[in-house]
């Protein structure tokens, strides 16, 4: 995957690909602070060209495009058309709505035990105000990394880890410094076979329910 931008995990943040490109916070993000977690933490270094790195980079491009590009038709790592993410076998969100409502509440909706318990409420939060909760908690972000991958395209299906440390606050609760971390399963779906291929459909079943708890 094209790595343009400078950053060795997230394509399509720079180039004359996207110089027609509206930014959510009009510039493209740095990843810095999070790479160098995922670097210093990660439990796997895979090869260059492995299909464990291009699914790897492929979703932390994908979620980059999601946390920081205004509109579906500058995505490039998915087909804008016909993409759709599902979790915990909940109902299939198209793309213009995952945007909308953002990656945290897209992914952790499907848990109701986080709201009962007072964690994290989906329907009381916007875009903003769920990324401010999780950076403002998370500073130096929340790592992702690929551990295995059980199938090639044109389903992929792998497991994945996903981690970092609360060293600030969280809804009143004051900073703690534990790593939170949680392992869960997810499957990529495109029209092709081919590993660069656009992605049209994500499934993730992680153990959100407790993520916060």
């Amino acid at each position: 995957m094209d790595s343009s931008g400078g950053d060795p995990y997230r394509s399509h943040l720079a180039g004359d690909g996207e110089k027609d490109t509206v930014w959510r916070h009009g510039a493209p993000p740095t990843y810095d602070a999070v790479n160098a977690l995922f670097e210093a933490e990660r439990t796997q270094e895979w090869p260059a060209g492995s299909l464990e790195e291009v699914v790897q980079n492929a979703v932390k491009t994908w979620e980059m495009e999601l946390s920081h590009k205004a509109r579906l038709s500058d995505f490039k790592s998915v087909s804008p058309g016909r993409f759709t993410l599902s979790v915990n076998g909940g109902r299939a969100r198209g793309g213009e709505e995952t945007l909308a409502v953002g990656s945290y509440n897209a992914l952790l909706a499907g848990s109701p035990l986080l709201a009962a318990a007072g964690a994290y409420d989906a329907a009381a939060e916007t875009f903003a105000s769920s990324h401010d909760l999780f950076r403002a908690a998370f500073p130096r972000g929340f790592a992702w990394e690929v551990l295995r991958v059980y199938s090639g395209p044109p389903v992929i299906a792998f497991k994945f880890r996903h981690w970092g440390h609360m060293e600030g606050p969280y809804k009143g609760r004051a900073a703690t410094g534990e790593k939170v971390e949680f392992h869960g399963v997810a499957v990529l779906k495109n029209s092709s076979k081919g590993l660069k291929a656009k992605v049209d459909s994500v499934s993730f079943q992680p153990p959100v329910a407790n993520l916060l708890l």
